[in-house]
């Protein structure tokens, strides 16, 4: 019996504002030097919205209630194979603190950055979850036609 397809699931948050802040990527040997959003792995019995909260306190020291998380859109996304992630992408609107680099070990400085002209060295793949935000779209595939089995 052929093994069942399995994805990496990863949890997003885009924090609104005219400017959403972005880690640029150091010391972990994935893209460094490149923008993303507050985001991580789901953990072991981690529902998405709880996830999505913990990386927000983990990665940018501010708490929000997990159940006021919006759902703004889910990315498919290609990698290569064997590693396909589904990326959950969550607004939140309402949280305490202030966003700072909570992670310098593997982080530099946040960015702010306006979603509707994202800096070049933004990757690729949360990039496409902002753009699918801004035009409304809930569910995009994202590098699929790079899949050895694309048609």
């Amino acid at each position: 019996m052929p093994e069942r397809y399995r994805s990496i699931v990863d949890v997003h948050v885009i924090l609104p504002r005219r400017e959403n802040p972005a880690h640029r990527r150091q010391n972990t040997g994935y893209c460094d030097g490149m923008l993303r959003l507050p985001s991580g792995h789901l953990e072991e019995g981690e529902p998405l919205h709880q996830g999505a909260a913990r990386e927000l306190r983990e990665e940018v020291g501010i708490t929000v209630d997990p159940d006021t998380l919006r759902l703004a859109t889910i990315v498919h996304h290609y990698r290569r194979p064997g590693r396909a992630r589904l990326g959950a992408f969550f607004v939140a609107t309402h949280w305490e603190g202030e966003p700072v680099n909570a992670e310098p070990h593997k982080c530099g400085p946040l960015v702010w950055a306006d979603p509707h002209h994202l800096p070049e060295n933004t990757i690729d793949y949360p990039a496409q979850g902002i753009r699918a935000w801004l035009e409304g779209h809930g569910y995009v595939p994202h590098n699929w036609e790079r899949s050895p089995t694309a048609r």
